[in-house]
């Protein structure tokens, strides 16, 4: 099974980026998590995306805050699918969205909401998932256990209604 990346801008992105870890690893996922900085350490993380495909990884995750431009930075650098987690650190993380959603042509970053961690690992999964079917499967049935709480709960707010 290939890789998942998780590279985060700075370590005060980690209370949100454990919600992406643990969800990878709840499926089985191997992860690798880094700090990187684009403009800190531009080159470390260019050597980073450029090597990451040879490294066996199979996507990308980039979380940051403010000018939020490490996912770009790692796009630009290597075909892999690229993830961005837009951190919520100034103006409620309009910023960083912004930062993270506008790229140009031919550099895609797929990109999730503000803080959107658990959602990026879930898309990391759909990916690897067209190449393995233990994770088609595992997606499968998480998406079967949405429907069945969904429909209980349902059932009880129409029992609850039916009450009044």
């Amino acid at each position: 099974m290939k890789k998942v990346a998780v590279i985060m801008g700075s370590d005060s992105d980690f209370p949100v980026v454990k919600g992406c870890i643990s969800e990878l690893k709840k499926y089985g996922v191997p992860v690798e998590t880094r700090v990187m900085s684009a403009h800190r350490t531009p080159a470390l993380a260019a050597e980073f995306a450029s090597n990451a495909k040879a490294n066996g990884f199979g996507v990308i995750i980039c979380a940051a805050g403010m000018a939020a431009h490490l996912a770009g930075v790692i796009a630009g650098n290597t075909t892999l699918p690229v993830i961005g987690i837009p951190i919520r650190s100034s103006f409620e993380g309009l910023d960083a969205l912004l930062a993270t959603v506008q790229m140009p042509s031919g550099i895609p970053v797929a990109t999730v909401a503000v803080n959107g961690a658990k959602n990026a690992a879930v898309l990391a999964v759909q990916i690897l998932s067209l190449s393995d079917e233990t994770l088609s499967r595992q997606l499968e049935e998480e998406k079967q256990k949405m429907i069945d709480g969904v429909i209980a709960k349902d059932k009880a707010i129409s029992a609850e209604a039916d009450k009044l």
